[in-house]
């Protein structure tokens, strides 16, 4: 969350690719805040996760902010809406137990990731599990160690997307296989996709264990099948998307052939995205302005597909500007972060 504070400076690069976003329409105001009736219990608001179209309907996976301590006392929550913007809440996919002792591996848990299966017919979530402990000042604590779990839907099908989920164990943890641009954060993202017969997941992580930090990056890895075993891919990790910050990206396959990623930017009022022809080569990342209400443009829950070659865009974001000073001391104040909405459409270079 106060990530992109603990960096010295700040540069997105921008380059020419063969595709680029463009912005339609957007809404000037929050589709879903605390303020929503079923956000009772609430307190600091939504950030991460994803949403999916099933059925006709948006399916929204994310990390509720619930309590303090801060980042720490979540819950993950799956949310319906037949139009984007009335939404209902329909239940708890799990919670963190908020222990910031740095004992339980499950301190904090965040960004819940569903994806299907067309092999198996059958909704897998990912989410990261954290320790937490107070930050120093020579260290980022709030959540350490992530570990990337897997769970399974116990009903198959696409209309199995709301579960139960069964967890069937961690895909990915800091280890001796671990980069050398990895660091004590451990996994903090993990978004896998297809590439033909194999599977590719973009992950990624940052040396928390010194402040300041100085980036925040993701690699690849790659799987026969998406529940592993899951390998990185060492000439492919850190991709080259961005120098300094990229966190949460999220890939889809485009219809005329190649692949698209969406992902937290360091660029103002933003989201950043990037494109590949083969999903394993990226080219460097690019800013989409998408500000419409946010003090602090945070994180893209993917691209729906809606109609031809446009697009929607669901987002985190903060409607006032934090104090991130108040937030890392753990006095977040009132800041809220909400989600909003955005319409866009891939276009040729």
């Amino acid at each position: 969350m106060g990530r992109r504070l603990l960096l010295l400076g700040c540069a997105l690069a921008l380059h020419v690719d063969a595709q680029r976003l463009e912005v339609v329409s957007q809404d000037a105001k929050p589709v879903l805040s605390v303020r929503h009736p079923d956000a009772r219990g609430n307190r600091f608001g939504f950030e991460g996760g994803r949403v999916v179209k099933v059925g006709g309907a948006y399916h929204l996976f994310t990390s509720e902010m619930v309590s303090l301590p801060i980042w720490a006392k979540m819950r993950l929550g799956h949310w319906t809406s037949r139009d984007g913007r009335g939404w209902k809440r329909v239940g708890t996919l799990y919670e963190s137990s908020g222990d910031c002792t740095g004992a339980d591996p499950r301190g904090a848990l965040w960004s819940p990731i569903p994806v299907f299966d067309e092999l198996e017919r059958r909704w897998n979530l990912f989410y990261v599990a954290y320790r937490c402990k107070p930050n120093t000042k020579e260290q980022f604590l709030s959540n350490h160690d992530g570990e990337i779990w897997r769970a399974v839907s116990q009903k198959d099908g696409e209309a199995g997307i709301g579960g139960p989920y069964k967890d069937v164990g961690v895909v990915m943890r800091r280890g001796p296989d671990s980069l050398s641009w990895e660091g004590l954060q451990g996994t903090d993202s993990f978004f896998p996709y297809r590439v033909g017969d194999r599977w590719y997941a973009m992950y990624g992580s940052a040396r928390t264990e010194k402040l300041p930090i100085e980036h925040w990056l993701v690699g690849l890895a790659t799987a026969p099948s998406v529940g592993g075993p899951w390998r990185r891919v060492r000439e492919h990790s850190p991709l080259g998307i961005e120098r300094r910050f990229i966190e949460n990206p999220m890939v889809s396959s485009l219809p005329g052939g190649g692949y698209l990623c969406v992902y937290d930017s360091e660029a103002a009022d933003s989201i950043g995205y990037a494109v590949s022809k083969d999903g394993v080569k990226w080219g460097a990342g690019r800013a989409l302005r998408i500000q419409a209400w946010a003090g602090d443009v945070r994180t893209p829950l993917g691209l729906v597909s809606e109609r031809g070659n446009e697009y929607t865009v669901f987002y985190t974001g903060f409607e006032d500007r934090p104090d991130w000073d108040a937030f890392l001391a753990n006095r977040p104040g009132t800041a809220r972060c909400s989600i909003g909405r955005v319409r866009v459409r891939v276009l040729p270079e």
